[in-house]
């Protein structure tokens, strides 16, 4: 995986002063675009991250839609999180056919199927040919550290980011939320039941969505106050808890919520009385800005 060095920007005083006193200033454009740049989401394209238990239609066509059509987009479904290994150890086989049954049911005239256990393989250009050409990617759910032993620090992890860089949409559910964000949430080999892990090569997601921690199932499985701990131990990051049937949709740094139910927001900036819960719930048509950490009122 590549590592990323984040700086923080500061908005450049020279050019202002420059005009101040009637002189003509030009900022450089690579400075521009740093102040430009997104803290959180993506600076191209779209995320669609839901919580898990999927059944609002509305979520998928939203994802279809943001992909470019059902009749034009080029979408790649990643069933990697359901497990690399069988019980007896062997490669997983998961059949194409039965991966994309459901997306070709919602019309998809151009979805293939992208699994490998072997990140050898996954480092190859005949493994990424037809993502190179994608539009759409769907992480399916599981266990997202499956995904991070098949895709970390390949080919395929790479182009996964390029299709956000050429403005498409990069979703998941479940295990396909998590991974998502950059600390792995759940990220233990041992079980989903352990929050933190002390497996340092599963602690780090695929970073689509920065200085963010995402947790899923909140709802059905009483996941609300999970991730506190992980906020207290890196202060730096921002929660998301996802209901199920329930998605955020990311454009730059703000989000809004979709589907069926509500989202935990993990905000330690924020203000709480001693009787409350470290976290603040939206619903769906709330938007989020993650940069100034506020809800946005219209």
């Amino acid at each position: 995986m590549r590592n990323r060095i984040r700086h923080l920007l500061v908005p450049a005083l020279a050019p202002a002063l420059a005009l101040a006193i009637g002189l003509s200033a030009q900022i450089p454009a690579a400075q521009i675009y740093a102040q430009q740049t997104p803290e959180y989401g993506p600076a191209n394209g779209t995320l669609l991250i839901a919580g898990g238990g999927v059944r609002d239609a509305a979520i998928f066509e939203r994802f279809i839609e943001l992909g470019g059509g059902a009749e034009d987009g080029r979408f790649i479904i990643v069933p990697t999180a359901g497990g690399n290994f069988d019980g007896d150890g062997n490669p997983r086989d998961y059949g194409e056919d039965r991966v994309l049954r459901s997306w070709l049911a919602r019309g998809l005239q151009n979805v293939s199927m992208l699994h490998t256990h072997d990140p050898a393989l996954a480092d190859t250009e005949a493994f990424v040919a037809e993502l190179k050409q994608a539009t759409g990617v769907w992480f399916n759910g599981g266990r997202q550290w499956n995904i991070v032993d098949s895709y970390a620090g390949t080919r395929t992890y790479d182009e996964f980011h390029k299709v956000l860089e050429r403005g498409g949409v990069v979703g998941g559910s479940s295990a396909g939320a998590t991974i998502l964000g950059e600390y792995l949430v759940r990220g233990d080999t041992r079980g989903s039941g352990i929050v933190m892990t002390n497996e340092e090569n599963h602690q780090l997601g695929f970073e689509f969505i920065r200085n963010v921690a995402i947790d899923q199932h909140i709802n059905t499985r009483n996941r609300w106050d999970h991730i506190i701990p992980v906020i207290e131990q890196m202060p730096h990051l921002l929660g998301i808890g996802l209901s199920e049937d329930t998605a955020i949709i990311v454009t730059g740094d703000t989000f809004e919520v979709m589907g069926d139910w509500m989202v935990a927001v993990h905000d330690n900036t924020r203000a709480y009385q001693p009787w409350e819960k470290p976290y603040f719930v939206l619903a769906p048509g709330d938007v989020y800005d993650m940069k100034a950490r506020r809800i946005v009122v219209e």
